[in-house]
């Protein structure tokens, strides 16, 4: 057998064991389930992957209005979000270049000064340092001012909306990083000729499970059937039917994947159903006519005949499908995870169809909807399972198997969503990371 990966937890500090095991010959894949629960495992992610890595911040019409902030985590560090008095996104560290101090202890707002309340130093929009007790007790030229501003982040940059940034300032552009995921990204975009924006309101929830075990579960269609057999049942007293056999999915490059089903439920504003009643039909027919009207054929039936599960790496899951949600991962520990979700909408949308959207999409991948309950379960019996198993030292039980449709790997073609193609190329990128993360 070819072994080939990182080497486990001593492995970071000098052990023999891989983390990853492949042989395409024999069609076998396999990941140490150290990967999943150690802690120098993390600790090595939050530098090689979350501190060079494009991650994904917001989108922009979240801070849609001068002065507008949030304050969200990445890889651990928390930053202040915001559209400074000009219209321009920026990101800096919420922490104040004096002593340290969170500047903005608000999780959300408008504001055109940020002031700390520990010494009362003030910060405009542009991270400028604007006002402070006492400043003569510094040099009289005020050039300390330039020095003691808001750290901006090391890069930032927009696609299609969505707003990413990097804390490696010599790492490749956006556009680089990103390579054909910009192509999914921008179908969402087009969805509308108004464009798109985040509706009001966030889910925020928590996963006692590893960050990787939420990707794994996003990119396999395989547990699709077993796990939600709930919302199949329903799906049938409705009057609709699937099947999970037909999707096709395909690795994207630098760990991003994509999933692709034809004639899958939930695209409102494109595809009716009868679950969402005779009134809407009118309004999909319209919006298809203006959606092909205004672009080519063939990328107006991709946005509207098909739906998307894109992951990029590594922290951004767009689910394109019942509705659109944006899902975003924030490890906490090994095994502990906050996820993030808001919807998109066309910011034209009327509010009925709007209250249609959101209804259907949180009766599915909402926390508390009939998919995502299903998914946490899953993930977090994965994660007990995977603590009990630390220390047996017998062949292949303390590993997992994600063989499934290796075949079609080695022919090149595209991957079968029911297999798990996609999550291989997810474990190829981490591991190339981890292993090597100048080289990669």
């Amino acid at each position: 057998m070819v072994l080939a990966g990182i080497r486990s937890e001593t492995a970071l500090t000098g052990a023999a064991e891989p983390f990853t095991a492949e042989d395409a010959a024999a069609g076998i894949f396999r990941v140490h389930r150290r990967a999943y629960r150690d802690p120098s495992v993390f600790a090595a992610e939050r530098d090689r992957i979350w501190g060079r890595c494009w991650t994904y911040l917001g989108h922009e019409t979240e801070v849609a209005e001068p002065g507008d902030y949030l304050v969200r985590t990445l890889g651990g560090r928390e930053l202040i979000f915001l559209r400074d008095v000009h219209g321009q996104v920026r990101a800096f560290l919420n922490s104040c270049p004096h002593r340290g101090t969170a500047v903005c202890r608000e999780p959300a707002g408008n504001a055109r000064r940020f002031r700390c309340f520990y010494h009362a130093w003030t910060f405009d929009t542009e991270g400028r340092l604007v006002g402070l007790p006492s400043p003569e007790a510094y040099p009289g030229d005020d050039t300390f001012r330039d020095r003691l501003g808001l750290r901006p982040v090391p890069r930032l940059e927009v696609a299609h909306g969505f707003v990413f940034v990097c804390f490696d300032p010599d790492a490749s552009s956006l556009a680089d990083y990103l390579g054909d995921a910009a192509f999914y990204l921008g179908l969402v975009a087009d969805h509308s000729d108004a464009g798109m924006r985040v509706v009001p309101g966030l889910q925020q929830y928590r996963s006692r499970a590893n960050w990787k075990l939420g990707v794994e579960n996003a990119m396999d269609g395989y547990h699709f059937g077993p796990s939600h057999i709930t919302f199949l049942e329903y799906l049938k007293r409705t009057g609709f039917t699937t099947s999970d056999s037909g999707g096709r999915g395909r690795p994207l490059g630098n760990g991003h994947v994509v999933g692709i089903q034809n004639g899958h439920s939930g695209r409102i504003g494109f595809d009716w159903e009868p679950r969402f009643g005779e009134a809407e039909r009118g309004r999909i027919e319209e919006n298809r006519a203006r959606l092909f009207a205004r672009m080519d054929g063939e990328r107006a039936s991709l946005i509207a005949d098909y739906s998307r599960t894109v992951f990029v790496f590594p922290n951004l899951l767009l689910f394109d499908i019942e509705g659109i949600s944006i899902r975003q991962l924030e490890p906490v520990a090994p095994d502990l995870t906050d996820i993030r979700a808001l919807a998109l909408a066309p910011a034209d949308e009327p509010p009925e169809a709007l209250d249609l959207r959101l209804k259907t999409l949180v009766s599915f991948i909402g926390p508390g909807g009939l998919a995502t309950p299903d998914d946490l379960e899953a993930q977090e019996a994965i994660q007990r399972a995977i603590a009990a198993t630390a220390g047996d030292t017998r062949p292949g039980v303390d590993w997992n198997d994600v063989s499934r449709g290796m075949a079609t790997d080695a022919a090149g073609d595209d991957v079968r969503t029911i297999d798990e193609g996609r999550v291989r190329a997810f474990w190829r990128h981490w591991a190339s990371l981890m292993e090597d993360p100048e080289g990669a």
